[in-house]
């Protein structure tokens, strides 16, 4: 099978074996797979990577020995990989699908436990499906934070996680506000009901601010907005270093969090019943053959989602 490999800063596309599951392994063609800012993160040098990236995906299941109802339907996945099932987004000794020590969906096959397959309603198509993994880490924001209908919110980052996550929050907090510096992507979220604001012309203090916006100095933009006593939700994964200024967070007694992936079902639910409407952000669908373009196009400033279509 073809496969996309990432080494030494590179992408080279391979022929490798096609993965031969375990016992309680599910055997997956990928459908469709998403490029992520974290595979881009990756690209750069981020964790040393070296292999198959990707972890947004839409699938077929081919084989699934100790699961056979499994064999011919769409399924997305949990992508932190542990013994038996579980929890296992912090396991010390998880892999994760296209990121750490398990060779991701950019490729033609890809193998998953089968307890971290996920069944997609038949009322959610592939290009949407793609999106229940990042979905799932903008709802995990409500998951960890008691964030109240009154609560002052701010959401910094109009790229793809930050729209879904002020998508997502909206409906807690209908007055949450999405921070960003490009006006076609924040009115992706406006015309979901979402209030926004151009980075710069806004102001606190807010009771909690999400940082989604990718970029080392993040963090600085997001202290400037919380209020004494406030919450600060760190999205951001980069290959650079953020510079923190600790004394700060302890006299304003600022609380920190970090939020990483969150539930794959809870998204797949919001998706069936339209809670969540992630079609704004796809800029293209690219054949597999155009894989290399394909990451050139998301990695320009800006970018909205770039999908791969497998074939």
């Amino acid at each position: 099978m073809i496969s996309v490999v990432i080494k030494a800063g590179a992408i080279t596309l391979e022929q490798r074996d096609r993965p031969i599951p375990g016992p309680h392994e599910a055997l997956i063609r990928v459908l469709m797979a998403g490029i992520c800012n974290t595979d881009l993160e990756l690209l750069k040098g981020y964790m040393n990577f070296s292999g198959v990236p990707g972890h947004e995906f839409v699938g077929w299941v081919e084989s699934a020995p100790s699961r056979p109802e499994l064999v011919g339907k769409r399924v997305v996945g949990d992508i932190n990989i542990g013994f038996g099932p579980g929890d296992h987004r912090h396991a010390p000794d998880r892999t994760v699908l296209g990121i750490l020590g398990k060779d991701g969906a950019f490729a033609q096959y890809l193998t998953l436990p089968v307890w971290n397959c996920h069944l997609v309603p038949d009322s959610v198509d592939d290009q949407t499906a793609v999106f229940a993994e990042p979905l799932a880490a903008a709802l995990e924001v409500g998951q960890q934070v008691h964030i109240r209908a009154g609560d002052r919110v701010a959401v910094l980052g109009d790229g793809k996680l930050g729209v879904l996550i002020a998508l997502a929050l909206r409906h807690l907090c209908p007055g949450v506000i999405l921070v960003g510096k490009h006006p076609d992507k924040l009115g992706i979220a406006a015309a979901q009901g979402v209030h926004t604001a151009l980075a710069g012309e806004i102001s606190g203090p807010f009771d909690v601010v999400v940082e989604a916006t990718g970029r080392p100095e993040g963090i600085t933009s997001a202290m400037a907005l919380v209020r004494d006593e406030g919450t600060i939700v760190l999205k951001s994964t980069t290959e650079a270093a953020s510079c923190l200024d600790i004394s700060r967070i302890v006299v304003r007694e600022i609380t920190l969090v970090g939020s990483r992936c969150g539930d794959t079902a809870l998204a797949l639910d919001h998706l069936a019943h339209g809670l969540v409407d992630p079609s704004g952000l796809v800029e293209a669908v690219l054949p597999f053959e155009e894989v290399e373009e394909a990451f050139r196009l998301a990695a320009r400033p800006g970018a909205r989602k770039v999908l791969v279509r497998m074939g």
